[in-house]
């Protein structure tokens, strides 16, 4: 039977040169001048360090047009608050990776409301799309396009 794979990743290797790009654009920045701000990684998430909440907002600005220019899908980041400490502000940007199991659910539940003649089943981070017909599993691809489930998704291991 006809089957694909439906997951959400992102290039960990794109990540890394955008946020190496930005970096040297904000070190190069005039308005940046002599304020300590950085975009780094850390512990698998992106964390924006500033003097202040306006330069914060500033910098991401900056990542996710390097993010976008480098391929990656900005829907991939989620956004935490900015958290202000004395003359510091740091804001933490998580690079989401797979498909969670309320998501999952979610898009189960598309594809069984919408009466096509396809199966789907959650595998771990990722949701393996069955039908009879490759036609079938060419228009379930076009429902998950349509519908917003608030995740960058890709199409996988389409198979005959």
């Amino acid at each position: 039977m006809p089957t694909f794979d439906v997951v959400s990743e992102v290039d960990q290797h794109e990540v890394r040169n955008a946020v190496d790009q930005a970096s040297r654009e904000i070190g190069a920045r005039f308005d940046f001048k002599g304020s300590d701000a950085k975009v780094e990684i850390v512990e698998g998430h992106l964390q924006l360090e500033a003097q202040s909440e306006f330069q914060i907002d500033q910098m991401r600005d900056i990542l996710t047009a390097k993010l976008a220019k480098r391929g990656v899908d900005v829907g991939a980041l989620k956004i935490n608050k900015v958290e202000t400490t004395g003359t510091r502000a740091r804001q933490k940007l998580e690079v989401r990776q797979g498909i969670d199991q309320d998501s999952a659910r979610k898009l189960v539940k598309v594809i069984k409301e919408s009466k096509m003649k396809v199966q789907a089943s959650i595998q771990g981070e990722q949701v393996r799309i069955t039908g009879k017909k490759r036609d079938d599993l060419q228009e379930a691809i076009a429902l998950l396009k349509k519908s917003d489930l608030g995740l960058p998704l890709q199409y996988q291991n389409f198979r005959d």
